[in-house]
């Protein structure tokens, strides 16, 4: 076996007979003390500036002309008082904005350090070998996180674009917009004028398995580009100019859409004709007449089509037969036991879709808010008394240095206190009533119901505060404290995931968007069933995840599939599609990684191309390549 002490050490190569015969898992190798050093220098920075404008602003010159000012008419009265008043919501936005740029400019500072030790670059990253290029691939990732949430979820979303250029991570051209999605934050280029829609991703990076590859390539998207909410690019793939995607056309890597006013719809995503478009849109002959921006009214033929039809459909008397009469419509007799697990393949929602909460449930956050709030209370007073002394402010310097630190550690004090009673309140409900697997009535009224969602508002708070914090991936923290059986070795990357009756062995990783259900309403009925995950399972991006699911060791679900109730996916397998099904043996590890397949959408063809894989050159020698298969 090859013999590493650390990431950086150097790598003995082994002969030919055990190269061939031994296939190298190293596992992955997160560096932690890496992140929190590059987060807080951006934290830090981006916060201490402003927040030593605001404070100077605010203990002078707002203090002494508005707050010290006894009289409620001078207030308005008094030039000095009304113009300190004016100012402050022009300071805060001042300040916020100041915050913005320097998180850009931090970001853009250590992202070009990291370029130079070991740049960007198109190709397949191997994940069963630790390198230098893997390193800084998911350094670069965790870096631009910070930066990407605070500028999507803050006041200015509009800004991000700014960002990613400013940074480099992406290109991105005038008049495009990028709604929110858990992707599109780096290695996109893209031309001006495009709408990407809600929950689009343009995703720049596939991973193929714990000890897979890393699919990362350049995606390049042309001008006047348009995608509906929920579609998927692929690495590497070509989008040029006016093209459009309807909602949840997904293409796989090395997709190329010629464009040209061609619309895209399907998984995986093909061209549609014109036809077809105006059917799914509903467009009406008048329509086409009366609106010249639609594409396609000048196509006469098409026009005398539809209104040749409209006419038939007008005139006739008949019935289609395809119509069901409502009064001769019987309610179906369901054989509970006959149902197939195809059946049950999307007939389901997520446990979020509960049609009515009671008001007396969302009463537990009280006293969990006021009680951690007391607590921060306290802290804060203890930190701030030194620069009050009776009725004067004084400057104290370690107060402005430390305070951005200050309020991070109160914010995590304040989420840590809400686990901490949330935990104790949810061990007392269960005291009460216990949790249990099984099918229940989804009414109020059952027991079983009622305290499940009871169980569901007392842990939603603690997750929602983690997840929207500086580190969201903290919120493992909440998951393991509130039921969910992991540890700090596996992943929830952006993803909804149930708080009870689920396990996650070793080194799992969930992809960004995924949805993880134990518990799912389907019609008047709530089913709870504990979902297993094995050591080394990978599960893709928007995919879906139903109660009773077992994913057995080094098993991948890929992108944008769906398990069905109480399925169970065998060890070392690939699994894809809606619902889930075997797709080939997980043997990414052993395969080439120099063999690429572009597929040509609008022609319906594939080809492969011979690509360099992407790995430091001193590691280059353990990848198997054409030549060394063919002499093999």
């Amino acid at each position: 076996m090859v013999e590493m002490n650390n990431e950086d050490s150097e790598i003995e190569p082994p002969d030919s007979d055990e190269l061939n015969n031994e296939i190298i898992k190293e596992d992955v190798s997160l560096q932690f003390h890496l992140y929190i050093v590059i987060f807080f220098l951006i934290y830090y920075i981006s916060w201490v500036i402003p927040g030593f404008v605001f404070l100077l602003y605010f203990f002078f010159p707002f203090r002494i002309y508005f707050l010290e000012n006894l009289g409620f008419i001078s207030i308005f009265t008094d030039f000095k008082s009304l113009i300190s008043l004016l100012f402050m919501p022009l300071v805060i936005i001042g300040c916020y904005l100041l915050h913005l740029f320097l998180i850009g400019l931090i970001t853009r500072f250590i992202w070009r350090i990291t370029e130079r030790i070991s740049p960007s670059k198109s190709g397949i990253i191997p994940r069963n070998i630790r390198s230098r290029t893997a390193n800084y691939y998911h350094i670069r990732s965790f870096m631009i996180k910070y930066g990407k949430n605070t500028f999507n979820k803050g006041i200015f979303p509009w800004l991000s674009n700014w960002f990613y250029n400013f940074v480099g991570s992406n290109k991105i051209g005038k008049g495009t917009t990028f709604e929110e999605s858990v992707g599109m934050d780096k290695f996109i280029d893209i031309g001006e004028n495009c709408y990407i829609g809600v929950n689009t991703t343009l995703a720049s990076h596939l991973i193929q398995g714990i000890f897979g590859n890393i699919s990362y390539f350049e995606i390049k998207v042309g001008n006047n580009v348009t995608s509906a909410a929920l579609g998927n690019v692929g690495p590497g793939s070509e989008v040029f100019e006016d093209t459009y995607l309807l909602p949840l056309a997904s293409t796989p890597k090395h997709s190329i859409l010629k464009g040209g006013k061609n619309f895209y719809f399907g998984m995986p995503m093909r061209r549609i004709f014109r036809k077809k478009i105006m059917e799914y849109l509903g467009v009406k002959p008048e329509d086409l007449e009366k609106n010249a921006n639609i594409e396609g009214y000048k196509d006469k033929k098409l026009l005398k089509q539809l209104k040749e039809k409209e006419i038939i459909i007008e005139r006739t008397d008949e019935i289609p037969n395809n119509i069901q009469i409502l009064d001769d419509l019987q309610e179906e007799k369901i054989d509970k036991d006959a149902l197939t697990r195809e059946d049950l393949a999307i007939d389901f929602t997520t446990s979020s879709a509960i049609s009515r909460v009671n008001v007396k449930f969302l009463l537990v956050y009280i006293p969990i808010f006021w009680i951690s709030g007391l607590i921060i209370t306290i802290i804060w007073y203890w930190f701030s008394e030194d620069i009050i002394t009776g009725n004067s402010i004084r400057f104290h310097l370690p107060f402005f240095l430390f305070f951005p630190i200050v309020l991070i550690g109160l914010l995590y004090i304040f989420i840590l206190a809400c686990i901490l009673f949330s935990k104790l309140l949810l061990i007392f409900v269960n005291l009460i009533h216990k949790p249990k697997e099984g099918v229940f009535i989804a009414k109020i009224g059952d027991t079983d119901f009622e305290f499940w969602m009871l169980r569901t508002q007392i842990k939603k708070i603690s997750l929602w505060l983690l997840r929207n914090s500086p580190f969201p991936w903290t919120d493992a923290i909440a998951f393991k404290q509130l039921g969910v059986k992991m540890d700090f070795s596996s992943h929830l990357a952006d993803t909804w995931c149930d708080s009870e009756f689920i396990k996650l062995g070793r080194k799992v990783m969930i992809g960004q968007g995924a949805t993880i259900m134990s518990s799912m309403v389907v019609g008047k009925y709530l089913l709870i069933k504990n979902v297993f995950f094995d050591d080394y399972v990978m599960v893709g991006g928007q995919t879906s995840i139903a109660p009773g699911t077992i994913i057995k060791k080094e098993s991948v679900i890929g992108a944008i599939s769906s398990t069905t109730y109480d399925q169970v996916l065998k060890p070392g397998w690939i699994y894809f599609g809606i619902p889930a099904r075997e797709l080939k043996e997980n043997k990414y590890a052993e395969e080439r990684r120099d063999i690429l397949i572009k597929r040509q959408v609008d022609e319906a063809k594939k080809f492969e191309v011979i690509y360099e894989v992407n790995i430091d050159e001193d590691k280059k020698k353990l990848i198997k390549t054409e030549k060394e298969m063919k002499e093999a």
